[in-house]
């Protein structure tokens, strides 16, 4: 098993993060844009000591759980990695790598993993899209194997290659969001190409055009659109700006963030309301929020909706009871925590995030909630404790990384009667998991997914309080 080999392999199943995973002579081998039954050629990229990931050259045989993608960019773009599979199957795998995390990982041998709660929608679900502009072309492999003569250079749109910063996949189609939304991102183009203007060079730092992002509301019919510019141009943003609302009449504000700096984040220096509020509003249950261009909001709205409700539904929090909400974000779980609370706190450490949610706790007349702003290992503290009291319940939600050790080891000193933990991350949340066992019994997990097309799956977990 050598880098650069060229060999055959049956992929046996679908494996985290995506990619199809067989053996060759018990050695296990990953590769992406395969599905379980396929017969397969492929090139080993890499090798380690116990696997080795490889690329796809062709299928040999298709397994039968395999389907044609929707989209002609799936098996290069990096954002849907299991278009080739039904969205049936997709939410069986899911189910299953959270439950082997669990059990692998975690030490859970008993504890209940429930089937992914499937999404309405398996297309068009997110309610934002954020693509890039650049002048360097990432060709697919088909692409330079053809005799035709494709460009490398120009003016592009689309998403970046995967792993690459410099180089954009041109995209011709994308499904994940409503079809304005390519639309306009092909109308944004053709208006540079039309008037001479260049798209960002990140090596170079020039160019005018480097990003657009397009949101919509679930619940209403908000819908915004916000261009990321390398300087302000006034008078052809303007232009750009009356065209775009005569080709998009439905559009119901339009913003600009001016990124001058060598940072590739999509967040600007400042930024302008050229057209209506700023803003949009959605609803997750029978709350409202403000959401600005650059603030974090849940991009499945329905999924988010049954997300929270599975989270409310395992805190089974009682009148009188006090909440701790960590990594609370822009306070959407917290509101939906304070209906029966006496009060809730949550914790959070973008001081961003933290002004939103008390705009949206003020916008929804909710009193019962208080937002701290702070770094979770240094905030979660006696201090804090002391201030508000011990919780009955905590509700925690962090990154994908999971929960610092300090506050691990807050909660087991604690010892509340009840956590629930929602992750986005199942290995890491089995990893938390296989440290608080010692004091928590794990009643049960629900995983949701929000994300279809994709390997990425939400888990809800339920802890409970050991009697001593």
């Amino acid at each position: 098993m050598k880098k650069g080999l060229i060999i055959q392999i049956r992929i046996e199943s679908a494996a985290f993060e995506g990619r199809g995973y067989g053996k060759i002579d018990g050695y296990s081998v990953f590769v992406p844009n395969t599905a379980p039954g396929d017969l397969a050629e492929i090139q080993i990229i890499k090798k380690k000591s116990k696997y080795a990931e490889a690329r796809l050259l062709r299928i040999l045989e298709s397994g039968e759980k395999r389907i044609q993608a929707k989209c002609e960019h799936a098996e290069v773009c990096g954002g849907c990695s299991w278009q080739h599979l039904p969205y049936s199957e997709q939410i069986i795998f899911k189910s299953k790598h959270v439950e082997d995390h669990v059990r692998r990982i975690g030490g859970l041998t008993d504890v209940p993993v429930h089937k992914a709660l499937a999404a309405e929608q398996e297309f068009a679900y997110r309610n934002k899209m954020e693509f890039s502009f650049g002048d360097r072309r990432w060709l697919t492999n088909e692409e330079i194997q053809s005799n035709e003569h494709i460009p490398s250079e120009g003016f592009f749109a689309g998403m970046h290659a995967p792993g690459r910063f410099d180089r954009i996949l041109h995209l011709n189609e994308c499904y994940l969001m409503e079809p304005y939304a390519f639309e306009m991102l092909a109308f944004t183009r053709n208006f540079a190409l039309a008037h001479a203007l260049e798209p960002y060079n990140p090596v170079k730092h020039t160019g005018l055009l480097r990003n657009l992002m397009i949101r919509n509301s679930y619940h209403t019919n908000d819908l915004m659109v916000n261009l990321v510019t390398n300087s302000e141009n006034e008078d052809i943003v303007e232009l750009w700006k009356i065209e775009l609302l005569q080709k998009f009449p439905m559009i119901t504000t339009i913003t600009q963030n001016v990124n001058d700096t060598n940072s590739p984040i999509s967040v600007g220096r400042y930024e302008k309301v050229l057209f209506g509020l700023g803003y949009i509003r959605d609803s997750i249950g029978e709350y409202q929020f403000t959401i600005h261009p650059n603030a974090f909001f849940q991009t499945n709205t329905k999924q988010a909706e049954i997300l929270y409700e599975t989270a409310l539904k395992f805190a089974d929090n009682k009148e009188g009871d006090l909440i701790y909400d960590l990594y609370c974000g822009v306070g959407t779980l917290t509101l939906f925590l304070s209906k029966k609370a006496s009060k809730v706190i949550g914790i959070e450490l973008n001081p961003v995030a933290i002004t939103n949610a008390r705009q949206n706790a003020e916008f929804n007349k909710v009193l019962n909630v208080e937002f701290e702003l702070g770094d979770m290992k240094d905030t979660f503290n006696e201090p804090l404790l002391a201030k508000y009291g011990i919780p009955d319940v905590i509700v925690t939600d962090p990154p994908r990384a999971g929960m610092h050790p300090d506050v691990i080891k807050q909660l087991m000193e604690l010892k509340v009667k009840k956590i629930v933990y929602v992750s986005c991350n199942s290995s890491t949340m089995a990893r938390d998991l296989s440290v608080l066992k010692s004091v928590y019994h794990v009643n049960q997990i629900q995983p949701v997914d929000m994300f279809p097309q994709t390997y990425h799956i939400e888990s809800v977990a339920e802890l409970l309080l050991i009697s001593e």
